[in-house]
């Protein structure tokens, strides 16, 4: 019995109709692109966004009226306005960073995060919008005048734990002890109470200390010491929600938002303004 050829007709129409197909999914990919963070806060419609409380002009609570104020505060609301949800803060530190993004306690860290090697490997970063050097604060009647003072023998040099002063100072201390602090330890008091020389922090916390200590005393690098950029870091594997944040910074570049939250909380120095 003969077999039937199929026509070019029929050898068309499944062609075809894969094609057809091929271009409706594409007709949906840009809803099904959004990716899981992003897809979780317009579902849920809140953005959860981890903050550091103790950190001046960033994500500073004053003490006094417990209101949150600095440049993240700003710019956090200005995300969340863009993109139509709530805002929610979760308090975190730099030490739970890491897990407080991998785990979803968080959509993401907005507290002038320092963009290190050893956080890199963990998380992915935005491009930066701030960019800070490495200053230390002493006391008015220290033995410490300069920079080139810090690193000496018998000088006690503190960090706060988790910062990237951390790692930055124990690789570039090689005379002076590093004394790494933890809470409830702080910076301030251990300076103050004479069991530490000099702490090590970047601009936005050393204008806590200079608007508020009269007892306090800048150390300025004499040229470019550990430049950092800052960022906002997600957790990985979601390319479309880093490159929504991406989207927003560029945006708060361009249109002067970033400039006037800056500037509203004396950290125009610092701007990374492309």
């Amino acid at each position: 019995m003969a077999t039937s050829r199929p026509t070019r007709a029929g050898l068309i129409r499944p062609t075809l109709a894969a094609l057809l197909s091929g271009l409706a999914l594409l007709t949906l990919a840009p809803a099904t692109l959004a990716g899981p963070v992003l897809d979780r806060v317009q579902a849920s419609g809140t953005l959860k966004v981890c903050i550091w409380p103790d950190y001046y002009g960033i994500t500073w609570r004053n003490p006094r009226t417990q209101q949150l104020v600095g440049i993240d505060i700003d710019l956090s609301a200005a995300l969340a306005q863009d993109l139509k949800v709530k805002l929610q803060y979760v308090e975190s530190s730099f030490p739970k960073l890491i897990e407080d993004l991998t785990t979803d306690r968080c959509d993401i860290a907005m507290h002038a995060v320092a963009v290190l090697p050893a956080r890199a490997e963990k998380l992915k970063f935005s491009q930066p919008y701030l960019q800070s050097d490495i200053y230390g604060i002493t006391t008015r009647s220290s033995r410490i005048k300069g920079f080139a003072d810090i690193d000496q023998p018998g000088v006690q040099v503190a960090v706060q734990a988790g910062t990237f002063m951390e790692p930055v100072m124990a690789a570039e201390l090689k005379k002076a002890k590093l004394v790494v602090l933890k809470p409830p330890q702080t910076r301030e008091q251990e300076l103050e109470a004479g069991r530490v020389d000099v702490f090590m922090t970047d601009y936005p916390y050393s204008r806590r200390l200079l608007d508020n200590a009269d007892w306090a005393r800048l150390v300025s690098p004499t040229q470019a010491f550990h430049l950092l950029p800052y960022a906002y870091p997600v957790k990985p594997g979601d390319d479309a929600w880093l490159a929504r944040v991406d989207e927003f910074v560029a945006a708060i570049k361009r249109d002067g938002r970033l400039e006037a939250a800056a500037k509203r909380n004396g950290l125009a120095e610092i701007v990374v303004r492309r």
